[in-house]
């Protein structure tokens, strides 16, 4: 059961696809085979990575990919297209070959997160789509991987499906969530579409709708004994919020009960959760959780940690799913190279600014770990070139190129892998289980300046011998063109 095998998503596209792919029709091309590179150019404020999501998504897309009667319709409603390509498009499915970044894996800017080879007519209609879906997914799931990170270990649950921009963004950003570190999610529908854990307690509204605070907190311990978690701020945290809750938990172990924890969800967070927990000791709950949640994001919660906040998980809800601090991951979508009669014939879109000329031909990624598996550097190279870790390798800056590093005691690790060959899936999405685990031990191997919060160590991404060199002979014929022009 998934949301996107419930709708048809072929025609979620930009209109100057389809008008492009008419172009390509009309001339002949349909069968001209093209290259495409999805990668971003820049990461979040003081990140130097993103983490990558949104596969399984692009590969539900893929598979579902085609035009029914009822979009053909549309489509000839706009007099913009002949019967032929009509035609075209109501037998259309995917046949090419997409190589792309697992879910979980820490990523880096220009480095291609999916690989696209394919007639031009499918590799040019597929483009607005899956960068929606990596695009955002991607970048929740980095804002998600920042907010666990500042927690350091403590349990984070995605709170903000009320705050996301629609159902889409609440869905598929708390699953991205899920890929980022959360332990959980207040989503009840993603819970269920994707088998991760869904928790949740009480509003302000429940207290409110009794005569009493203390009379609410009673009604909820009888409903839910083994899971009693109250929320102790509706009208005064220390002076009656934390005192009723001691009471119902005193209650509740009467019963032979243990309250769960109490949520903390206004004021000051440090203060409180500190003079809590000391009430809680010593009327002897030293055992109650103390959540916190209201507007959280990984800054604050550093900062608390920094303050001595006895915080023991945390709910962030508005700034985790919306990526308040960068609304875009900016992936884009770009030729790099077209494959004629069988021969690769490399792309570059040139620039005056050196960090916006694309990276030309087949390329591929490679991850590069010390003898202790952390990672030291990535590699982007053509995917015919053949390195040999026993051998030193120097890499290098691609714009300053005096940066240099030598390793010799290295492994590599190839992050493009196989998701469709033909036309055909071949990859299987691993569970959320699994996602999870690859993606932790993907931050494992990072080191701490990699990570930290604020001017981390910016990783480095350098250009193989190789793409180097072909990246700068097109650079160099092109401005001979255009002396000639």
């Amino acid at each position: 059961m998934t949301i996107m095998s419930k709708r048809n998503l072929s025609m979620m596209t930009d209109l100057y696809q389809l008008t492009m792919m008419y172009g390509y029709y009309r001339k002949g091309m349909t069968d001209n085979l093209a290259v495409f590179d999805l990668f971003f150019r820049n990461t979040k404020p003081n990140s130097s990575y993103a983490v990558m999501a949104g596969t399984e998504s692009l590969i539900e897309y893929i598979n579902d990919l085609h035009f029914g009667e009822e979009d053909i319709e549309y489509l000839r409603s706009l007099k913009l297209f002949d019967e032929g390509f009509l035609a075209l498009l109501r037998n259309l499915h995917f046949t090419g070959e997409i190589y792309a970044m697992e879910e979980g894996t820490i990523v880096y800017p220009y480095e291609p997160l999916v690989r696209v080879i394919a007639p031009i007519v499918e590799a040019q209609l597929i483009e607005t789509a899956i960068l929606n879906l990596v695009n955002h997914q991607t970048l929740i799931a980095t804002k998600a991987n920042r907010v666990c990170y500042a927690a350091h270990g403590e349990l984070v649950m995605e709170f903000g499906l009320r705050r996301a921009q629609g159902p889409d963004a609440g869905i598929y950003g708390a699953r991205a969530a899920m890929i980022g570190g959360c332990f959980g999610t207040s989503n009840v529908l993603t819970g269920q579409l994707f088998n991760v854990p869904v928790s949740g307690t009480h509003a302000h509204s429940w207290v409110m709708s009794f005569p009493t605070e203390l009379d609410a907190f009673r009604a909820y311990a009888e409903i839910f004994p083994t899971s009693c978690m109250l929320l102790v701020d509706t009208y005064d945290t220390l002076k009656s919020g934390v005192p009723n809750a001691i009471t119902v938990f005193r209650e509740l172990r009467e019963k032979g009960y243990e309250g769960t924890g109490i949520r903390l969800d206004s004021g000051d967070l440090a203060y409180l959760s500190k003079r809590a927990r000391e009430m809680l000791d010593d009327a002897g709950f030293p055992n109650i959780k103390i959540c916190a949640s209201g507007d959280l994001d990984e800054t604050i919660i550093n900062s608390l940690h920094m303050q001595g906040a006895r915080i023991d998980s945390w709910g962030v809800g508005t700034k985790l799913i919306t990526s308040d601090d960068q609304p875009a991951l900016g992936g884009v979508y770009k030729m790099s190279a077209e494959i004629v009669n069988g021969e690769v014939i490399p792309k570059i879109k040139i620039s005056e600014n050196a960090f916006k000329i694309t990276n030309p031909g087949i390329k591929t990624v490679y991850r590069l770990y010390d003898k202790d598996h952390m990672a030291v550097a990535d590699l982007i190279a053509l995917r015919d070139e053949v390195f040999d870790p026993t051998k030193p390798l120097t890499i290098f800056h691609p714009v300053q190129t005096y940066k240099r590093m030598t390793l010799t005691d290295y492994t590599m690790r190839e992050l493009l892998v196989p998701i469709f060959k033909d036309g055909k899936q071949v990859y299987t999405s691993p569970d959320m289980a699994e996602i999870r685990r690859y993606a932790k031990s993907e931050m494992d191997s990072l080191w701490e300046e990699d990570k930290r919060l604020l001017n981390p160590n910016i990783y480095k991404v350098d250009l193989s011998d190789g793409l180097y060199e072909l990246k700068n002979r097109l650079i160099r014929e092109h401005r001979e063109i255009a002396k000639h022009e």
